[in-house]
Order: structure tokens, then sequence, then C-alpha cells
């Protein structure tokens, strides 16, 4: 897909700052930044290192701040904003373009008649990016210097310099950076330029996204080194970051490599479908960046999903609803073995973690759904592949999770054998994705039965059924299950409403608030010959309400705007975002549930795929190339939350190869 902008957005600063790029390295490491190169998140940087992959991500290398010099005039290409409000230097002017290389952004800089441009990228399973400059175009030679500023941080923090003195050491090509006795070295290298080690603290950068989040706004970076080079027309240098002293310092190899990963990556999308649109084509790559991976003791080639970045690690819930996409949909299943077996390790009790442990962690078991989108993903899994080998190895575990859930679980997780129905919670602990909490304030509690959580039930017995009769296992109990649980569920049926009631048999009572989590009783793949949870009549009331109330361009609404407690702005501080969260806040991996139940119903896949047609739009803007986590749910719905979320992009590709299918029949 082109992704390409021009001075009317680069030179333009409310615009260049509001755009941002991101590069990623599979093991939990990234870059990003702006496009303007102004660091507005304290999470921006040029290399955030998985220092314990794929968390430990720890901030090392925050910017290069750029000058040329050419025929005499000074270019200063960098911009800062600095704590004060002031804005110097306003390098964003001599951007003449942006554009993406499959993933890798690329800047040309428009000096005079020159053109430098800059690329950068990580390489695979190493904390190591390239930033290459080459020049273009020129009618002499050029001379470039690069102050390269360095940080030893948290990715979620900030930095007060102090007296913090770290250690600077020469090296050949360049310097090693050791920010305390213990910490993980930082190697800055470049070879063919002359690095000069300096030591100054650059005090006071303003970081205005993280004002607007109501975080910390300042701080402050180590100037450790320049780099010098004088460029001929036609020439280049690479100046690698890298936490190995002995990285690959040749920048053309390196990006040859990095460009024939990606390409690999994509033919195997492309052996999935025979052909698919630029924009599909490039939410392809987008998946790509959320696949790391995790290597166990007793399984080296574990992997899992970041569920989005910046700030994201890997959870259950994301992991599984993200999976059939970032995946199936690419035309790489094979990857979504290990992650499975990965997961299979930590069930307990019936349940699946909802943060991944990390070492000396003790894994979170506050999710009633992430086991039963683990279901679903493997079912999505054994459709593409037929590996009946991991359904037997599986399918122990997965009989236990049935009858953890019949006699009951953690948080009061059980089946009520009155209607079939799952109950799922406590005071004080949200267990649904909806799961925002303020304090000791659950702002969406859904104590109770809920919808999805049951239709998501009546889809893991389905599953379970198919499971059993590939293996030759009686399937009798989880048909019983499942005909109960069918019968039962047409207790959500609000005759007055005509749509389903959220949740059933809450303190309150039931709770008829229109939100989005009835679509999946349409939505969600049966497996088995059983009768559907909604009526034909029921299932198309569903789909309309949801597309007249809660529907977006880029996904559903929380909560209807009719609600009192309806919300169309998302911002401010940690309260303020919270508690609008689900409250109107769009979410654009339901998308992926409205547009198969509207297929289901319509049976039109053509009207379908023009639910899906404004993501292409969408990867102009916000993080370029990827997909958000929410968006506002008034006009003009801006992009919000994590720039680039895993089951956004997922949800995206799956029902895209879904509709693709169908128009092809």
């Amino acid at each position: 897909m082109n992704i390409q902008v021009g001075r009317d957005i680069c030179g333009e600063l409310e615009s260049a700052e509001q755009r941002e790029w991101l590069v990623t390295n599979g093991i939990g490491g990234y870059a990003c930044g702006t496009l303007a190169g102004l660091l507005t998140r304290q999470y921006h940087g040029l290399l955030v290192a998985a220092t314990t992959p794929p968390v430990g991500r720890t901030l090392l290398l925050a910017k290069l701040d750029e000058t040329v010099c050419y025929n005499q005039q000074r270019y200063e290409l960098h911009t800062n904003r600095w704590i004060d409000g002031t804005v110097a230097p306003h390098g964003y002017r001599y951007i003449e373009q942006f554009h993406l290389e499959g993933t890798t952004p690329v800047w040309r800089y428009a000096c005079a008649d020159a053109l430098l441009e800059k690329r950068i990228w990580m390489q695979p399973g190493a904390n190591t990016t390239y930033i290459r400059y080459s020049l273009r175009r020129a009618s002499q030679p050029l001379h470039l210097s690069l102050k390269a500023l360095v940080n030893y941080r948290d990715h979620h923090h900030r930095t007060t310099a102090g007296a913090w003195q770290m250690q600077l050491d020469p090296v050949a090509q360049g310097v090693q950076v050791t920010a305390f006795p213990g910490a993980v070295p930082i190697y800055l290298l470049a070879d063919g330029a002359v690095c000069t080690i300096l030591g100054d603290w650059y005090i006071g950068f303003d970081l205005a996204v993280e004002r607007e989040r109501g975080i910390g706004d300042r701080d402050d970076h180590l100037h450790a080194a320049s780099f010098e080079v004088q460029l001929a027309p036609g020439a280049s240098i690479t100046l690698v970051a890298s936490t190995e002293p002995q990285p690959n310092l040749n920048g053309e190899t390196s990006l040859a490599a990095h460009r024939q990963s990606e390409q690999t990556w994509i033919e195997g999308g492309q052996r999935s479908n025979s052909s698919i649109p630029d924009w599909a084509q490039q939410l392809v790559l987008a998946a790509n960046q959320f696949i790391v991976a995790r290597p166990l003791a007793n399984q080296s080639d574990g992997k899992t999903v970041v569920a989005g970045y910046p700030w994201f690690g890997d959870w259950g819930r994301d992991t599984m609803i993200s999976l059939p996409g970032l995946t199936v949909a690419t035309g790489h299943p094979e990857i979504a073995r290990p992650i499975l077996l990965t997961f299979a390790q930590y069930l307990n009790q019936g349940m699946l973690p909802n943060l991944f442990p990390d070492a000396g962690n003790t894994p979170e078991y506050n999710t009633v759904d992430a086991i039963l989108w683990y279901f679903e993903a493997i079912r999505a899994y054994h459709a593409a592949t037929g590996d009946d080998e991991l359904l037997q190895a599986l399918f122990p575990a997965l009989a236990e999770v049935i009858d953890w859930h019949l006699r009951g679980t953690r948080y009061n997780i059980r089946l009520d054998a009155a209607d079939g129905l799952l109950y799922a919670g406590t005071e004080g602990v949200q267990l649904t994705w909806m799961d925002a909490k303020i304090g000791d304030w659950v702002v969406t509690p859904r104590i109770g039965k809920p919808v999805e959580v049951n239709a998501l039930w009546y889809n893991a017995l389905s599953i379970m059924i198919m499971i059993a009769e590939r293996l030759g296992k009686s399937t009798q109990e989880y048909e019983q299950l499942a005909q109960k649980t069918a019968a039962g569920f047409q207790r959500f049926w609000n005759p007055m409403a005509e749509y389903c009631y959220d949740v059933l048999d809450t303190p309150q009572g039931d709770d008829a608030s229109l939100r989005p989590n009835q679509i999946f009783a349409v939505s969600l793949p049966a497996t088995a010959s059983l009768p559907p949870l909604l009526m034909p009549a029921q299932q198309r009331a569903v789909v309309d309400i949801c597309a007249q109330h809660l529907l977006t361009s880029h996904g559903l609404r929380s909560l209807s705007p009719q609600h009192s407690d309806y919300q169309g702005k998302y911002g401010g501080d940690s309260y303020d975002r919270d508690r609008v969260y689900h409250q109107g806040t769009v979410w654009g991996w339901l998308l992926g549930a409205f547009v198969q139940a509207h297929l289901r119903v319509y049976g039109d896949p053509a009207t379908a795929l023009t639910f899906l047609e404004p993501i292409a739009d969408q990867l102009r803007f916000g993080c370029l190339g990827t997909v958000s986590e929410i968006f506002d749910g008034d006009p003009p719905m801006r992009s919000q939350g994590a720039f680039a979320q895993a089951w956004t992009v997922a949800e995206a590709l799956r029902v895209y190869r879904l509709v693709q299918a169908s128009l092809e029949k």
C-alpha cells in the first residue's frame, strides 16, 4: 500500500506530530516516534529494548538530533519541544516526504538541491535498531552530524537527570554506554563516521501526549556522543544502536535481509488467498509486529502476542481473540500452534491467565472469557490445518476446563444448572473484556450472566463436540450441555426492546443496556449440528440494532449514545479515561464480529466488505500502517488508546478473508 504524505502534512507540526510510526523486533522490543521527529510520548525512542523478552522494555536510545551542513548552509533537521512550550529547532520544515516501505519508515529531507533519505528498521530477534542515511541527490558533498541522546529507564517512566553520570567508553566505530553497574550496555556504532564522546544532559523535553493523559510531561536525555560524516552524492551511513557488542554494521545487507523477511511473510499471506488489496496486505505486515518470541524452559520456540504498542504486554484474552487473524488469516497458521501450547501450560482451575506470568510472578486468573476464546482459537487453527495431533494433546485439559465450569471455579464462575447459563462475578473484580477499574470502583462490573460469555460458552461446547468426534470420543455430555444452554439463552431476548439483555441476573436485575456484546450470539461460528442461539428474526434484529446505534467507521461503540451513561469522547487523566473506556468508546476489534454477523444474516458479501473499507483510510492516520485500539464515539472519531492494537488488526484481517471467501464462491 502506498502510504505516503508530503509537505502538506510533514510541514505542519500539528499534523506531523499526530502521525506516528512503529517498527518492532519480534522479541517485544520496538522503536516508534512521530513523523516530525518530535518526542510526544514517554514511549517514543529509537531503541526500546526487551531486556527480558518479551518484556523488561527499556528506553536506551531516545533520538538522534541531525544537523546538515551543505553548500556553507546549516540545516537542523531535528525537532524538539521544550518544557516551556518552545519548539526549537523546526526540522520538520525540511521534510519533503514521508512514506512506508513495508513497515520501514522513510523520510526525505530537502536541503536546497540535496535530498537526504533516512530509514529506520530493527533486526528480527535482537535489540538492534538501524538508522540509515543516504544522500540521494546533491551537487556536492554533505556533512552530517548526529547527536545520540540516550537513556536507561522503563518505557512507562520518565527521567530526571540529577547527578546521574553514565559510563561512556570508546569502542571501535563508536561508544559503549553503561548507565550504571549491572545495567545492560548499549552500543552506538557507525562504520565510517567520527565519534566524539560527550556526556551532557539535555533537560526538559516536553511530552505533550503524556500531559493529555494526566501523566508526567517532562523527560531528560543524555547526549552520549556525536557522530560526524562527510557524505558524497549517492553515499550512505548507518548508525546502529544495539545491546549486542558486535552487531552487523553493514546497513545495506541488514536492510536487504529485513526486506526479504517482510516479503517472505507477505508471500505466506498470499498463499491463503489468491490476491488481496493493498490495504489488507499492509495489515498482514502489521500483524507480524504483534507476534513475538516467548521461550520457556521446556519450549524454546514458545511464542505469544503483544496485545498492543506501545504499552501492552501479552494478555490471555487479547492473544486468543487475535490469534486467528494474526496467524490463520495471514497464511501462517503454523505460528498459532506454539502459542496455543505455550498458554496451555498455564491452564489452572479451568482458567487461562489474563496477564502472562513473567519470571517470579504469579499468574493472574481474573478473566472469565479468555479460556473461552482459547477454544475458538483452537477451532480456527484446526480448521486451517486439520491438526488432530494438537487436539489429542489438548483434549484432556479442555475436558477439565469444562468440568471446572460445571463445578465452579474462581470468582463464582459456575454453570447454573437451572438454565444452562454461565454465571460469573464477585464484588470488586472485573472479569469480562469490559474491565476498567478505578481503585475499588469497577466501572462496568457485569456480575451475573453476560451475554457474550454465554455465547462463547455455547461455542466452546460446540467445539468440544467437534473435537470429541474427531478423536472418536463420546459427545453425549457436551451435546446435553449445549442443548441446555441453547434453551436457556432465550432468556437474553428482551421482547420489549427487541434486542438482547447485556447481563442477566445481576444484583440489580437484568441489564437492558444496549451494548455490542450481543453481536457474538450471531457471529460466533457453529461447528456442530446444534440449534442457533437466536432465531433468524432475532439475529437480524440484533444486527440491525447494532448497525443503527453502535456501528461507526472503525468499530462498535461500547454503549448506545441514547444511554444516560454514554460518553463520546475519550481522554484526560487515568480516571477520566477509565470511566469512559467502555461507556461509548469505539472498539475496533468489534468490527470483526459485526461484519461476520451481518454476512451471516444478510448473505451479502459485497455489502459486508464496505464496512471494512474505512480501515484503508485509517492506515494513513494515527500510527501509519496499522490500526489503533479505540476511537472516540463522537465524530470525527479520533483514534485513541494504544496506537497499534493486535485484535483490531487481527479481526479486520480475519473477516476480510471470510468475506472474500464468500465473494469467491
